[in-house]
């Protein structure tokens, strides 16, 4: 014999809940999809900017070690990579 709606069933409740219950399902997924696309291993809480600026102050460090500028060259460039902040 077989059952009606009424019948030994939960009724419209279930394909609600089914319902809410996938929608929560997938949306999880693709949002941990977003994170993990979103996440790259390069990043380590520097902005790509502020790791540009400590090589380019780096280099300049370097070329004076070696003596390739001058005292107030030097000055003058650290000063204008520092008002670029």
């Amino acid at each position: 014999m077989m059952y009606g709606w009424n019948d030994g069933g939960w009724g419209i409740g279930a394909w609600i809940l089914m319902a809410l219950v996938m929608v929560v399902f997938w949306g999880g997924i693709v949002a941990l999809v977003i994170f993990l696309v979103r996440r790259s291993p390069a990043d380590h809480g520097e902005h790509p900017l502020v790791q540009t600026h400590h090589e380019a102050e780096r280099i300049l460090n370097e070329r004076f070690a070696r003596g390739e500028i001058e005292d107030e060259e030097f000055t003058a460039r650290r000063a204008a990579l520092r008002r670029k902040e």
